[in-house]
C-alpha cells in the first residue's frame, strides 16, 4: 500500500501541530518518524489510520482518500490493549472475528500467529499471567493476523526494557520481511529507527516540519549500529541531544536490565 501525504496540516483549535507535511511512503517501505515529544508524530499516525482528520491537505492510501479506519490499515499502540478477561489466543482471534471470520478458523489462525511470535504453549494464558514482553508479542500477532497492507506503529516497544525491546525488534523485522506491509513507525529510540527503517524523518518542535530525511536502504542491518554512528550523531544533534550524554543514558539503561 502506498501512503501519500499532501500538504497535510493539523490544528487543535489554536494549537498548530503539523505544518505542511508532504511525503510518499512506498509500498513495502518502513519509514520511522523521530522528534520531540508532542511535536505531532502520533497525530500524523492517527491521520493515516483514519482516527483524525487533517485540518488541511490530503492523505491517500493507494490513491484513495482516507475517510476513516479500515482493516487494511492497522494501528498498534505502546500499550498492548489486550482484553484482560480473554486468553491470549482469544485476544488475537478477536481481530479476525471483527471481520466476520468463523470463530474456529479465527482460533486456528490465532494459534499459528502466536507460534510465529514464540508464544506457543501460552495460548490459554491471560494477559496478567505473562510478562510485558509476552503481552506485546501477542499484540504483534493480533496486528499481523489480518494481514494489513499498512502497519502504523506508535512507540510499540517504548514501555519495555532494553533487552526485551531489541528482541521484539528482531521479531517485528522478521514478520515485516515475511508479510511486506508498508510501515510507518513513531519512536523516540533513535537506535530503533536506525535498525528497522528504510528512511528516517526527523521532526522539529511543534508545529512539526521535517528537519531532515535519512535514507538507510543500502545498509545491511544488525544491532551493532557502529556504521551508523555519524547518522546517529546528526539525528541527536537535530533533536538537541548531546551524543555523549545519550551514550551514558544508554549504558545505564543496559545495566538495569
Amino acid at each position: 500500500m502506498k501512503l501519500s501525504f499532501k500538504n497535510v496540516e493539523k490544528h487543535f483549535s489554536a494549537l498548530h501541530v503539523i505544518d505542511d507535511f508532504s511525503r510518499e511512503i512506498d509500498d513495502g517501505e518502513l519509514v520511522a518518524l523521530v522528534g520531540p515529544s508532542g511535536c505531532g508524530k502520533s497525530t500524523l499516525l492517527h491521520i493515516a489510520a483514519g482516527l483524525e482528520t487533517a485540518s488541511g491537505g490530503s492523505m491517500l492510501a493507494d490513491g484513495r482518500p482516507i475517510e476513516g479506519p479500515h482493516p487494511e490499515r492497522t494501528l498498534m499502540f505502546q500499550e498492548n490493549a489486550l482484553y484482560p478477561w480473554l486468553t491470549l489466543v482469544k485476544n488475537v482471534a478477536l481481530a479476525l472475528e471483527f471481520q466476520k471470520v468463523d470463530k474456529l478458523e479465527a482460533g486456528k489462525q490465532a494459534r499459528e500467529w502466536l507460534a510465529k511470535v514464540n508464544l506457543k504453549g501460552f495460548e490459554e494464558y491471560y494477559p496478567h499471567q505473562v510478562s510485558g514482553g509476552m503481552r506485546q508479542r501477542a499484540a504483534l500477532a493480533r496486528a499481523f493476523i489480518s494481514r494489513p497492507k499498512a502497519l502504523l506503529l506508535d512507540e510499540p516497544f517504548g514501555a519495555l526494557d532494553a533487552l526485551t525491546r531489541m528482541t521484539l525488534q528482531d521479531v517485528l523485522r522478521q514478520l515485516i520481511r515475511e508479510e511486506r506491509p508498508t510501515v510507518l513507525l513513531v519512536t523516540h529510540d533513535v537506535d530503533e529507527a536506525l535498525f528497522l527503517a528504510d528512511r528516517v524523518l526527523v521532526f522539529s518542535q511543534r508545529p512539526a516540519v521535517v528537519l531532515r530525511e535519512f535514507n538507510l536502504t543500502h545498509h545491511e542491518k544488525t544491532h551493532d549500529l557502529s556504521e551508523f554512528a555519524g547518522i546517529r550523531r546528526q539525528i541527536l544533534e537535530l533533536l538537541g541531544i548531546n551524543a555523549a550524554q545519550d551514550e551514558v543514558a544508554k549504558s545505564i539503561e543496559g545495566a538495569e536490565v
